[in-house]
């Protein structure tokens, strides 16, 4: 009879994921969330009547509509690419503000709306990762003063900081 060995199970490795990675890819977690949102509410009955008679909502379709939607969709989308792109103190910044800004606007798609649950779902979640992304942008982790070992005139190690 031929018995095999089965290894001891190990513990997977959990590496640590850099900010910006984490931010990117929330930013991207968002705008999925973002545009499927208004995806399937073409599926939400009258919608796509109201849109073919030239109104979202309450707003008449028209170029300023069309550039002011595009806008409040191009943000986000840039900030996944910012969030890999732009130095940490500017990163840290641009995250906490532009996330800050979207919630209100992201609050406010919910209002008005026939289908409160559908939009209330997407809006919580949104928001949730709106959170995370403030979250990780205020908690960028700092790095510590550089500091280079020297020896005193006593002969001991000392750590002197680097101006």
């Amino acid at each position: 009879m031929m018995t095999t060995r089965h290894p001891a199970t190990a513990a997977l490795e959990d590496e640590r994921i850099p900010v910006r990675a984490k931010l990117a890819a929330t930013w991207t977690s968002f705008m999925f969330l973002y545009a499927y949102v208004d995806i399937l509410n073409f599926f939400t009955p009258g919608v796509i009547k109201d849109i073919l008679d030239g109104k979202v909502f309450e707003f008449d379709l028209s170029q300023t509509f069309s550039t002011t939607a595009l806008t409040l969709v191009a943000v986000p989308i840039f900030m996944v690419v910012l969030s890999m792109t732009l130095p940490a103190r500017a990163n840290r910044i641009a995250n906490l503000v532009v996330a800050s800004l979207y919630v209100p606007v992201t609050a406010f798609n919910v209002a008005g709306e026939s289908w409160l649950f559908f939009y209330g779902l997407g809006v919580v979640l949104e928001l949730l990762l709106l959170a995370v992304i403030m979250r990780d942008a205020w908690t960028w982790p700092r790095t510590a003063p550089s500091a280079t070992m020297t020896t005193s005139r006593e002969g001991e190690a000392v750590r002197a900081q680097q101006a």
